[in-house]
């Protein structure tokens, strides 16, 4: 199997990408992203009567090899970024560069080689496969809509990339029904590889599987992580998941980026109280402990994206702010995303105060590591190989 034509090189006009930390360059530039959906009355004649504001002013970058891991509430926006991310979405405003080009401009064959480079793997492992297409014809779709081999290279390249993820070539014959949900992701594994993409964004990849089969897909992405020199985009909601899989965190709330920083800081040194609240909810297998521990409730639903509050967007549920006696600059000036430390980015007025709060010492004085430990079921604690499948009847 041949790969697929190289990405376009920089545009003339973008800058260089600035040197990373551990010598990574961002692969992926987001700058002041909004990705906005009209909302529309009117059978006959429909006009605009507002807008849902899904993603509003997000700046981050994605390093070549790392895994980001995005995290948050429903409705926080993280879908929409990563949709928009492999050109799913348009952006409303703002920019998305790859390599240097905005993928927003990319036409003909320039925007053909940008798909090729950047690949999705969805939540539902079932609704994303056509029921009457068998799974090897799926996986091999994305060859024969970019002309890679022929009949016989592009059948050859299917059963290597079952094998890769775990799957026998008999898996290809077998249509979506006939798989496990842990066979079915696998097989949507493949085919986002089908192409030898450059970023990967995995969706609530693991959300609608078992634990102990959690542990497996986790494993696997780490493992087809190295093997392909991939960088993911790795969205989640549960942050035990996203510890042991990220590099580096990033947490939005509501449209936006309120926190990004690395892994490890955010769990031992979290400053948004958005953040702080999220790691106070991550379940602990110790009964005794889990019934005495400290857990930051968050009043309320989060507020409609088509009506954010002003100021910032968290303050009409912030626990912090509360305990402040309620200060005015919350709901009037929204806090902009800036370094708290090297490394270290936070929205918040008050971070300072978040930190000597003693909510937040409560919250971080229990063990938060709820993730299985390198392989290990969460249940069971039996360990579990990146590309096994023995305990998937295939």
């Amino acid at each position: 199997m041949t790969a697929g034509s190289p990405a376009p090189p920089p545009a003339p006009s973008a800058p260089p990408p600035p040197a990373r930390e551990g010598g990574r360059e961002p692969l992926v530039q987001v700058r002041d992203l909004r990705v906005h959906f009209p909302i529309t009355r009117g059978a006959v004649l429909r006009r605009q009567v507002g807008v849902v504001r899904a993603v509003d002013g997000v700046s981050l970058d994605v390093l070549s090899g790392e895994t980001l891991g995005l995290v948050g509430e429903s409705g926080s926006g993280k879908t929409t970024l990563g949709r928009t991310l492999v050109r799913l979405y348009r952006p409303t405003a703002g920019s998305v560069l790859f390599r240097g080009a905005d993928l927003a401009q990319l036409r003909g064959a320039a925007a053909k080689r940008a798909t090729a480079d950047l690949q999705m793997v969805f939540q539902d492992p079932y609704g994303s496969f056509d029921p009457r297409v068998s799974i090897g014809g799926s996986v091999e779709e994305p060859l024969r809509a970019h002309r890679v081999g022929r009949a016989a290279d592009r059948r050859a390249a299917v059963a290597d990339l079952l094998s890769t993820v775990g799957l026998p070539p008999r898996a290809a014959e077998r249509f979506p029904h006939e798989l496990s949900g842990g066979q079915r992701q696998r097989a949507g594994l493949a085919r986002a590889l089908a192409l030898k993409p450059a970023l990967i964004v995995a969706d609530e990849a693991v959300s609608a599987l078992d634990v102990s089969i959690q542990a497996q897909i986790l494993n696997l992405l780490q493992k087809l992580q190295k093997q392909f020199d991939l960088t993911y985009l790795f969205i989640a909601h549960d942050l035990s998941v996203v510890r042991y899989v990220s590099d580096r965190v990033a947490v939005m709330y509501l449209g936006e980026v309120v926190e990004l920083t690395s892994t490890e800081e955010l769990y031992v040194n979290p400053l948004h109280p958005y953040t702080i609240a999220l790691l106070s909810a991550i379940p602990i297998r110790d009964v005794a402990i889990e019934a005495a521990r400290t857990r930051v409730v968050l009043p309320g639903d989060p507020p409609s994206p088509a009506s954010p509050p002003g100021g910032c967007r968290f303050h009409t549920r912030c626990w912090l702010r509360l305990q402040l006696g309620s200060p005015e600059r919350c709901a009037t000036e929204p806090p902009a995303l800036g370094a708290a430390s090297p490394g270290h980015q936070v929205a918040c007025h008050f971070a300072g105060e978040a930190t000597a709060s003693a909510t937040r010492r409560e919250v971080l004085a229990y063990d938060t590591a709820a993730a299985p430990a390198a392989g290990q079921d969460a249940d069971r604690g039996t360990t579990t190989e990146g590309g096994a499948v023995a305990s998937e009847e295939a």
